[in-house]
């Protein structure tokens, strides 16, 4: 079970790549090019081990759990890393041992393509099919897929994987609101290799070190912007000592609270508890939260940042830009309360 210095030393081990000071350079210069990540940093941060957070001991990981895994990612979410961890992180607990020396050591990137259209959380793939070591389907969304040498497909009854380069695979990339891309990954008889596995468990960590770096996301723009209103004068005045804006700030600064104890409860859920359905509903819980507070308190410290808060030169608007990609990845704020309702005990609200 992860303890509380488990978590001050994963969060103090990201302060190298992912500092919460950073002038964010890094992530500009990145932005709108292929594949939308350094691949040195990201050798980087598999030698730090954090691919292998969530993979067992027996297997080269750390085994160390969801609270800590997502204790990393809202540190990534603050410094706004583009480096796709999440995803590799759930390709990586699902692969065979014999697959993941190369993957573990940074040298090769897998990356899941789970989504089909319309979106579905419990993994029917319905147009994707396996057969003679083949596959043949459709899978949209994928994260960061440029970056890819390899696809770990979710098809019935288990997992394919396939290489970017094999004939018969597809892949074209879309250019995403901040400046990374996600892949459509068309896949017409091409050669896959089986493996045994179920991804739901694994999709519902991924869903939930999604809302832990919104969370981060949010914290740090919000940080960022009271340090303006701190600085910045109209008419002869700190703004931060206008009431309307205090009252403004009050509002946005109990946003990141509610946000942070619904995903800290949510994750420390993941780990401790047996009972798969209410896994799932805290799973929920955390992202429509931390979909819906991400969305407010970004637009809200772009408004109190004023008329510059608009431009692009204007850190907040990189922070509004990460929000409005993964507020819908993993299930919107909408998909997920659909789904808390279903599954939450009587009585329990958000």
């Amino acid at each position: 079970m992860t303890n509380a210095d488990d978590l001050r030393m994963i969060r103090e081990s990201a302060a190298g790549i992912a500092p919460r000071t950073s002038d964010l350079k890094r992530i500009r210069a990145l932005r709108f090019t292929e594949p939308g990540f350094d691949r040195t940093v990201w050798r980087e941060m598999c030698e730090m081990g954090w691919l292998g957070l969530l993979v067992p001991e027996d297997q080269g990981g750390s085994g160390l759990g969801v609270q800590a895994f997502c204790a990393l990612t809202e540190e990534l979410g603050a410094a706004l890393i583009p480096e796709p961890l999440i995803a590799a992180a759930m390709a990586a607990r699902l692969l065979p041992s014999d697959m993941l020396p190369d993957v573990m050591a940074g040298d090769r990137i897998v990356l899941p393509a789970w989504q089909e259209k319309p979106l579905s959380l419990d993994l029917a793939d319905g147009g994707t099919m396996f057969a003679g070591g083949r596959v043949t389907g459709k899978k949209v969304f994928v994260p960061m897929a440029a970056g890819a040498d390899a696809f770990l497909v979710t098809v019935p009854g288990g997992l394919a994987l396939v290489e970017r380069g094999a004939a018969g695979v597809h892949l074209e990339c879309q250019t995403t609101q901040d400046g990374g891309n996600s892949g459509t990954l068309t896949l017409d008889n091409a050669h896959a290799v089986w493996i045994d596995g179920d991804a739901s468990a694994a999709l519902e960590t991924a869903c939930m070190a999604t809302s832990a770096y919104l969370l981060g996301v949010m914290d740090r723009v919000f940080g960022i912007t009271m340090e303006y209103l701190k600085t910045r004068e109209q008419f002869g005045r700190k703004i931060g000592s206008f009431q309307a804006l205090q009252h403004r700030s009050a509002d946005l600064k109990i946003q990141v609270s509610l946000a942070r104890a619904t995903v800290n409860a949510a994750a420390k859920t993941q780990d401790e508890s047996g009972d798969s359905a209410l896994r799932k509903a805290a799973v929920s819980r955390a992202k429509a939260r931390a979909s819906d507070a991400a969305s407010i308190v970004t637009r809200g410290c772009i408004q109190l940042h004023g008329g510059i808060g608009y431009t692009d030169a204007a850190d907040p608007g990189l922070f509004l830009r990460k929000m409005m990609v993964l507020a819908p990845a993993y299930g919107s704020a909408a998909v997920h309360r659909a789904r808390f309702r279903d599954l939450a005990p009587v009585g329990d609200e958000d």
